[in-house]
């Protein structure tokens, strides 16, 4: 028996699935199998929630506080990321820090809320009226979050929707439940009164698929693979969606870049954290001309990189999430290999571990250059002139971001004004992120944006008020 999170308080369900440690493979501890009563609980609860609103320096004081404890409970929180996503110790701290850094912008979002005068008084026979409108809350949103960054990627979604006035109910990745009831009951230390988050579990779709369907959801948050997308929003029906999806993030390292800098930070971001990033580098075009340099400096990082236990504060590469993740990703590589590719630095695999495989004489039709890798797998080509690596980078069904190295103003306005992406980042790789940032992207990357100023708009709407004076 396992609970899930209902009314601010754990509720036991009869059914329970056996959570992993991602490297040594021992049962953490159980989570909880929802059930259709866990289901209307929550349900019920976020709307008797409602029917109490919080006042905007409620939700402010709780956002903060939240952030407090987030920073005292900062090591316990990194050990279990560490343990349960397989991420390296040194970037789930990071990612605890960061979500301190999204729960303060959230609560800075819910006091700067507002909506705006609109000018009727200009339309013949509304000289004496006076429009305006306010932002409110959808009602009950459903946040469906992923294994990889299943702490700050939660409070992207529960924060800024708790900071606009609705109640959510979180339905964490199967891999990774056990984060999320942590941060239920720091939000209820923080004094968030029950009912405002709701997080239930499960180990399979099943549970995520009833939530969707159901018609007192308001709006959802999915973060997660593209086909999964698709199908949230073929059945959402009217309900708005916020999708943030796949990507294949490309990254022109022009002749003119820095390119010890280029080459340590591409390594870095193609193969941290085995690769599991929505935005990690795997498309790498060089200019021609300085190809061969960089490709010596960028095989030296990736050699650098320390792989293994996750909980060893020196270790870049971890496991990936499951075996079957790995397998997935292994059958990728020795696909291209058999196409004509060739291993510039030779992958190798062991159970969930994945050692970095960096490719060169990679085609654009090889699923590992034309799909999403997930996985520490990166392809080296090169380009003769910008245009071409701008054509090359925007050939992809994939339009999250994208990096650029260059010294050259004209290059990056360049990139910035024809990449098809969401974020262009200049002399960093495409997985750069900060947290206030308009976060989302388009073609099959998804639907809307995140980043707790930017999100508080999505998961509210205007409503126009008219007075005849």
């Amino acid at each position: 028996m396992a609970d899930v999170w209902i009314d601010g308080r754990r509720v036991p369900v009869a059914d329970s699935y056996p959570v992993y440690h991602k490297y040594h493979h021992g049962i953490i501890k159980m989570a909880a199998e929802a059930d259709d009563d866990a289901i209307d609980m929550a349900i019920e609860s976020a709307k008797k929630a409602q029917r109490q609103p919080l006042s905007i320096h409620e939700r402010y004081r709780i956002l903060e506080t939240a952030a407090d404890l987030l920073q005292e409970r900062l090591e316990v929180l990194a050990q279990l990321i560490c343990q349960e996503a397989g991420k390296p110790l040194k970037d789930a701290r990071t990612e605890v820090s960061r979500g301190q850094q999204t729960l303060h912008y959230a609560a800075v979002a819910a006091k700067t809320l507002h909506g705006e005068e609109i000018p009727v008084r200009g339309n013949p026979g509304s000289e004496n009226r006076l429009a305006w409108t306010l932002r409110k809350p959808y009602g009950t949103i459903l946040a469906i979050t992923p294994f990889n960054f299943p702490l700050n990627l939660v409070l992207h979604k529960v924060a800024p929707a708790l900071a606009g006035g609705n109640a959510v109910i979180l339905k964490p990745a199967p891999q990774t439940p056990l984060i999320a009831m942590q941060l239920a009951e720091l939000f209820s230390d923080a004094g968030l009164p029950g009912g405002w988050l709701n997080v239930l579990t499960a180990s399979g779709p099943e549970l995520g698929q009833k939530l969707v369907s159901h018609p007192q959801i308001d709006l959802i948050s999915f973060t997660g693979s593209q086909r999964v997308g698709q199908d949230i929003r073929a059945q959402a029906a009217l309900k708005p969606v916020l999708l943030e999806l796949g990507n294949n993030s490309a990254n022109i390292v022009h002749g003119d870049a820095d390119m010890a800098l280029a080459a340590k930070t591409l390594a870095a971001r193609a193969f941290g954290y085995a690769g599991q990033v929505c935005i990690a580098v795997q498309r790498i075009y060089v200019q021609r001309t300085v190809f061969d340099t960089f490709q010596e400096l960028l095989l030296k990082a990736s050699k650098s990189l320390v792989v293994g236990d996750p909980e060893d504060p020196h270790t870049d590469v971890g496991p990936m999430i499951t075996d079957e993740a790995a397998n997935r990703a292994w059958s990728w590589y020795e696909e291209a290999l058999k196409q004509g590719a060739k291993a510039l630095l030779p992958a190798q695999k062991q159970g969930s571990i994945l050692t970095p495989g960096l490719l060169v004489d990679v085609a654009p039709s090889m699923r590992m250059m034309a799909e999403e890798a997930f996985a520490p797998l990166a392809g080296l080509v090169p380009y003769d002139d910008i245009t071409q690596a701008i054509q090359w980078a925007n050939d992809s069904r994939y339009g999250l971001q994208a990096g650029v190295f260059t010294q050259s103003l004209s290059v990056a306005m360049d990139c910035a004004q024809k990449l098809e992406v969401g974020g262009i980042i200049v002399n960093d790789s495409s997985s750069y992120r900060a947290d206030n940032m308009p976060y989302g992207g388009i073609k099959d990357s998804g639907l809307g944006r995140e980043g707790p100023e930017h999100a508080i708009l999505e998961m509210t709407y205007p409503s126009v008020v008219v007075l005849n004076l």
